[in-house]
């Protein structure tokens, strides 16, 4: 058999979405012009070297995690896999003074046993980088393991080390990858304040997509808890990029370069401008939820474009300028509450949005197909079942209303 070796020039680069949501991914990756995107179960698979891997953790506002596939080799058995594992460069790859978490997954392969193979992999790098780096992990261990392919991963306590090589054995075949984000990509690293049952900013992105949502216009969120559609909406608009603020995975990596990165950084950044006017509206009936988001607005350099009042339903009206969107995020019964008393909430705001917004689109999350019915408002079908907060729930939208 040949000797393992690194993934050839382009890199693999797997842009993990949530499921149901990868065509709206693929459309982001296709606008920002990442190579060849495809979309594929889980998320979006593209190529590059490893400064597309740093660009799509700055710059995709939907992706939720950004791994990179660097080797595979085939292994029948444990003592196989130790020999071909030591065979890679890991010198070239990672530094010996930053630890490593190796997780596995095995699939029909003759090696069955996921925390060995964790194990192996993880005692190659430390004796082949001559210091003690790595951190074995395998399915059920202490993080979970996750298919390499990208799914998410939320285990992120401060003990983890800050690298993370995913081994997936699937019919004999070893892929490696290297998790190039770090923490999950909706930490945008300036929202501090999370009200009651928050959407993440990585989904908020995508549904606003699949909304239509032109910058250009008005939003209207009546219902905006800790701000994240009016901030996603509002960013969208500045043209920054969701990945400013906070530091990534790939930072302590052997083939990082600071400067190249710092570079990048700044061609992203926008150029200054002239403060706009507030289009980007949020309102709620919680005092605390629309401070929380109002500070959420000003630390993430939003607040010239975004407003956010404390206002119940009834008092909801059309801010100034042309029909744009209207999209909300409603309590559902099995999030928040009993349901009962939520079917006259989804009326009134439905009778609402039906008086005073004609020729506005209206998008509305939930898991309640009753809840949405109950607005009585013209929704188009809807979109497929999304994972949320341990929910499946779904995008209703509606053409302009009349």
């Amino acid at each position: 058999m040949n000797a393992p070796a690194p993934a050839a020039d382009p890199l693999e680069i797997f842009l993990a979405a949530t499921p149901g949501l990868e065509p709206a991914l693929l459309a982001e990756a296709r606008a920002a012009g990442f190579a060849r995107p495809r979309a594929v179960p889980g998320g979006v698979q593209t190529e590059g070297p490893w400064p597309e891997a740093w660009r799509a953790n700055l710059v995709l506002r939907g992706a939720s995690r950004v791994l990179v596939r660097f080797a595979s080799f085939r292994a029948m058995h444990l003592a196989q896999l130790d020999k071909r594992a030591r065979k890679l460069d890991w010198a070239t790859i990672l530094r010996p003074d930053v630890p490593v978490k190796v997780e596995a997954t095995c699939r029909k392969s003759r090696i069955y046993h996921a925390g060995a193979a964790a194990q192996r992999i993880a005692r190659a790098i430390e004796e082949e980088l001559g210091a003690p780096a790595a951190f074995a992990g395998g399915h059920g261990g202490q993080a979970g393991a996750r298919d390499a392919q990208g799914a998410e991963v939320e285990a992120d306590a401060p003990t983890e080390p800050p690298l993370r090589i995913l081994a997936r054995i699937e019919n004999d075949l070893v892929t490696l990858s290297l998790d190039a984000s770090g923490e999950p990509l909706h930490r945008r690293g300036h929202k501090s304040f999370v009200g009651k049952a928050p959407m993440r900013e990585t989904l908020a992105a995508l549904f606003l997509h699949e909304c239509g949502f032109d910058p250009s216009l008005p939003l209207v969120d009546p219902m905006c808890g800790s701000g994240t559609f009016v901030l996603e909406a509002a960013e969208i608009a500045a043209g920054l990029a969701p990945g400013r603020s906070r530091p990534f995975a790939f930072e302590r990596l052997a083939s990082f370069d600071a400067e190249a990165w710092a570079a990048m950084k700044a061609a992203a950044a926008p150029d200054p401008a002239p403060a706009p006017a507030r289009r980007f509206h949020g309102y709620d009936r919680d005092d605390g939820a629309i401070r929380g988001a109002a500070g959420n607005a000003e630390r993430a350099g939003l607040a010239p474009w975004t407003d956010f009042r404390r206002q119940a339903i009834s008092e909801l009206a059309p801010p100034e300028g042309p029909p744009g969107l209207v999209i909300v995020n409603p309590p559902y019964g099995a999030r928040i509450g009993d349901k009962g008393p939520l079917r006259g909430l989804h009326a009134a705001l439905g009778r609402v949005l039906v008086e005073r917004f004609q020729g506005w689109r209206v998008g509305l999350v939930t898991s309640e197909a009753e809840l949405a019915r109950a607005t009585a408002l013209p929704f188009l079908p809807p979109g497929p079942p999304i994972p949320h907060g341990g929910l499946k729930v779904r995008l209703h939208r509606t053409d302009p209303l009349r």
